[in-house]
């Protein structure tokens, strides 16, 4: 491709200028850095620079961005005030997104740290415990509009006189039931989405608690053993609160990535049927229904829910190091 071609490009052209114009950038800190005097907290400064730099432009400045147009009109012109996060808590249909969000963050981390931690007390000491991790894990290797595909299909719905395609109304009509559309009855296909967010999710948590029961030192469950404790008592007083660190772990992964669900309600229902949540709330406001006030709006709130499990997340981390 010639030059003249890129320059009719403008988006790969100010693409073009924008790689050009950070390689500059990072060839005068390398210089002054080179040039200048051996200061650390000058050089420090320096060699953070380009990161500083893509953070305001890719993150700070949107974020600000968002915040100033939460308080303006649907075009983004006029200041409405409060009336976009007035709307957030009285809409019904908001109130249902926050309603499901409530539900995905109380039941995807506590079933995903659930099952993973059943899984990894069942085969820690297994022979096979490479290949029942590997199966385990298999569902991460699929994106969530993949899952939400799959899952799609399992609860796919055909009249009582036709064929079904549907995993789950094929066994109930096996058993002599009849066939129902799982994900139309509200509230409870609400439940069928986390139960394919938590198959996603559980070979994280399996792999990671399957590692730290294995960490136990034997010492102390052998102890404990001597002592007259069973399997159940050993498991649950002993092995359990000396992997907390890394339940907390998993729980709080688990809970920073339900607030930012989006593709497996936009693949299996498009928030149809009421299972809207906040993400994708936020997306049909902004980009489906013209409301940029609204969206901007969930885009704060969302983000004022995720800041304080990531501060304590990273508090954690902190402590435990």
């Amino acid at each position: 491709m010639s030059f003249d071609a890129v320059a009719q490009q403008p988006k790969l052209l100010h693409l073009l200028q924008g790689v050009v114009a950070f390689a500059a950038v990072v060839c005068l800190i390398l210089l002054a850095l080179h040039r200048g005097p051996a200061r650390r907290r000058g050089a420090a400064f320096l060699l953070l620079a380009p990161a500083l730099l893509l953070l305001t432009v890719g993150l700070v400045l949107p974020g600000l961005r968002t915040l100033l147009l939460s308080f303006m009109d649907r075009e983004g012109d006029a200041r409405v005030g409060l009336d976009n996060y007035v709307w957030l808590f009285t809409d019904p249909e908001a109130l249902i997104a926050l309603r499901n969000t409530l539900a995905w963050v109380v039941l995807v981390p506590l079933l995903v740290t659930a099952v993973g931690l059943l899984y990894a007390a069942a085969v820690v000491r297994s022979r096979f415990r490479a290949l029942a991790l590997s199966l385990v894990l298999l569902p991460m290797a699929i994106s969530f509009v993949g899952a939400g595909l799959v899952w799609k299909f399992v609860y796919a719905y055909r009249p009582a006189e036709a064929d079904q395609i549907g995993l789950l109304n094929q066994l109930v009509v096996t058993f002599g039931g009849t066939p129902r559309q799982w994900l139309v009855e509200s509230p409870w296909n609400v439940l069928f989405l986390v139960v394919a967010m938590v198959w996603t999710q559980a070979g994280f948590a399996a792999v990671l608690l399957t590692g730290a029961i294995g960490a136990v030192p034997g010492e102390i469950t052998e102890a404990a053993r001597l002592d007259g404790a069973s399997p159940r008592q050993i498991f649950w007083r002993i092995t359990v609160p000396l992997i907390r660190p890394t339940l907390l772990v998993v729980v709080l992964a688990e809970v920073i990535g339900t607030f930012k669900s989006f593709d497996i309600v936009r693949t299996m229902t498009a928030g149809q049927f009421d299972t809207g949540v906040i993400a994708h709330e936020m997306y049909d406001q902004a980009f489906r229904y013209g409301e940029t006030g609204r969206g901007a709006a969930l885009a704060v709130l969302l983000f004022a829910l995720v800041t304080p499990v990531v501060a304590y997340r990273i508090r954690a981390q902190r402590s435990a190091g």
